[in-house]
C-alpha cells in the first residue's frame, strides 16, 4: 500500500487533471504541445502486418492494446477471435507522473503506475501492441515496464512497438492509433511531449536484452517500427 501523503498526491493530481485547472488553454499538461491541426492519415505498417503474420491460425489469444479503448481495435481483435486488454499508457503517465518527466524516476510512483497499468498475473498475454507509448519513458520508469511485461507475456509471444526514427529528438509526437485490417491503420496525432531518452537501435536491443529476438523495420515515415519475441 501506498504512504497516505503520497496517495493524496496522486489524488490532488488526477482531480486536477479531470478538471483541466493545471491545463493550458490548448489542452494537455504545459509541457504537451498540441498538433497544430488534428489530421488522421491511413498507414500501411510491415509491423503491423508481422505482428498479426505471427499469430494468424490462432484464436484464443489474449492480446494487450496500450492506446486506450478504441473501438477500431477492439472489433477487430475479437473478430479474429482474441480477448482484448486495453490500457491508455499515455494519459496514464501523465496522471502518475505529472508534468515533469523527472518524476518518473520516482519508485513510488513507478509502483503505482506499474499497478495501476499492468496488474495482471505472469504469463497473461499472448501479444501486446504497445504503439509509440514506451518512447515518452525515461530509462528508470522504461526499465521497470518492460521487466514487467516480460513477466505477463508468455514465451514465443510478440510485441510491437514504435519509436522516433531521428535518434536524437527530444520531443516528438504522440499518437492515436486504430487498426483497419491487418497491415494498415489509421494515426491521429495527440500532442508533442519529450522523449524519455535516446533511441536507436543498439539501445533498444539493450532495452529488451531479455526478450529472445528484436527486429527493426524501415519505413519512410518517422516512425521505427520494432517486433519483439519473448
Amino acid at each position: 500500500m501506498l504512504p497516505e501523503k503520497l496517495r493524496s498526491i496522486f489524488r490532488r493530481e488526477t482531480e486536477s487533471a479531470s478538471s483541466g485547472a493545471s491545463r493550458p488553454a490548448g489542452g494537455g499538461f504545459p509541457h504537451r504541445r498540441p498538433p497544430k491541426k488534428e489530421v488522421t492519415v491511413t498507414r500501411q505498417s510491415r509491423g503491423l502486418e508481422q505482428f498479426f503474420f505471427n499469430v494468424r491460425d490462432i484464436v484464443g489469444l489474449s492480446i494487450l492494446d496500450l492506446a486506450g479503448a478504441s473501438q477500431e481495435n477492439i472489433n477487430f481483435l475479437t473478430n479474429l477471435g482474441h480477448k482484448v486488454y486495453s490500457q491508455d499508457i499515455i494519459r496514464s503517465l501523465d496522471e502518475a507522473f505529472g508534468p515533469d518527466p523527472a518524476e518518473q524516476t520516482n519508485v513510488g510512483r513507478i509502483d503505482y503506475f506499474l499497478r495501476t497499468n499492468f496488474d495482471y498475473p505472469p504469463g497473461t498475454f499472448d501479444g501486446a501492441l504497445l504503439w509509440d507509448s514506451l518512447q515518452f519513458m525515461g530509462p528508470a520508469l522504461l526499465n521497470a515496464t518492460v521487466d514487467r511485461l516480460y513477466e505477463l507475456m508468455n514465451p514465443k509471444s510478440y510485441l510491437l512497438a514504435f519509436f522516433s526514427s531521428s535518434d536524437r529528438a527530444a520531443e516528438a509526437p504522440s499518437h492515436i492509433f486504430r487498426i483497419v485490417d491487418n497491415k494498415t491503420m489509421l494515426i491521429t496525432e495527440r500532442d508533442i511531449r519529450p522523449t524519455g531518452q535516446v533511441f536507436n537501435n543498439r539501445n533498444l536491443e539493450k532495452v529488451f536484452a531479455k526478450f529472445e529476438s528484436v527486429k527493426f523495420f524501415l519505413t519512410r515515415e518517422s516512425l521505427r517500427e520494432v517486433i519483439v519475441r519473448r
